[in-house]
């Protein structure tokens, strides 16, 4: 059984850095794809960033690049995601989530194991 579990999220202000971690067990995730996904009020699930848990490739959403970065501690089973220079409009809940087939894909259907979420907000 995956588990994923999140922690991290909290209220910040415009400029700040804030860092998400994902505990992730249940199984060996050598062949995964970790990575992030995001809920603003009134808007769909948005893909933020995944990684692949064998060769740490990265992929990430457009809106977030240069700002996000996602990491791995592989002894930990532990997904990061550092977020800086947070804009109001990065607030949302964050979800961690797992593909079976480390497709790091855009698509909120690609990915079979989802943690309960934990909530970002940033003041401007």
């Amino acid at each position: 059984q995956v588990q994923l579990v999140e922690s991290g999220g909290g209220l910040v202000q415009a400029g700040a850095s804030l860092r998400l971690s994902c505990a992730a067990s249940g199984r060996s995730f050598s062949t995964y794809a970790l990575g992030w996904f995001r809920q603003g009020i009134g808007k769909g699930r948005e893909f933020v960033a995944a990684l692949h848990w064998s060769d740490g490739s990265t992929t990430y959403a457009d809106s977030v690049k240069g700002r996000f970065t996602i990491s791995r501690d592989n002894a930990k089973n532990t997904v990061y995601l550092q977020m800086s220079d947070l804009k109001s409009e990065d607030t949302a809940v964050y979800y961690c989530v797992a593909d079976k087939y480390g497709r790091t894909s855009y698509s909120r259907w690609a990915y079979d194991y989802w943690g309960q979420g934990t909530q970002v907000t940033v003041s401007s």
